[in-house]
């Protein structure tokens, strides 16, 4: 199949799904190596459409309807599920965690969650892959961005994550 056909291909199953598609049920749908998928996405989002890398797949994310913002947090690797938690019972999406690291400078992570389901399967990932969270090299410092639908809902998370003392002032 020609790249072409591909990418058109690609779009219109990246509109049509409404969960993440993994790269490597896409290249074995086309015949392709993962790193094909990789570069045909690369190749798309700089055509404009806007596909996000997530830990569960690639997701078409829908411009200019939620709002985004950066917070600041300060938090032990213990409080991550309540932090998570809390963001996504008032309709927040975590996107992401930022972490400054004193040789690497910034070391960002895609998070994806958006439900209590979620961030019990981010946080279950972590625990049996022996995994830590970003913050543990940071001093529990870190940044994410969360989505939301306005940004009322994200003065709301704001007020929560504060009152829980993970906010940095």
């Amino acid at each position: 199949m020609e790249r072409d056909m591909r990418l058109h291909m690609l779009t219109e199953i990246f509109s049509e799904s409404r969960s993440p598609v993994q790269g490597k049920d896409l290249a074995e749908r086309f015949g392709v190596s993962r790193q094909a998928i990789v570069q045909d996405v690369a190749l798309l989002r700089s055509r404009g459409l806007p596909v996000e890398a997530t830990p569960r797949g690639y997701l078409l994310r829908e411009g200019g309807v939620r709002k985004r913002r950066l917070f600041a947090l300060c938090h032990s690797k213990e409080d991550v599920a309540e932090e998570l938690l809390t963001v996504v019972a008032l309709g927040g999406r975590v996107l992401d965690v930022l972490v400054e690291h004193p040789l690497y400078g910034e070391i960002r992570g895609n998070i994806d969650v958006a439900s209590r389901e979620d961030v019990l399967r981010f946080v279950g990932s972590m625990k049996a892959g022996g995994g830590e969270p970003l913050l543990v090299l940071s001093g529990g410092v870190h940044l994410h961005t969360v989505e939301a639908e306005s940004e009322a809902s994200l003065d709301a998370i704001e007020k929560a994550l504060g009152e829980k003392g993970y906010l940095l002032v």
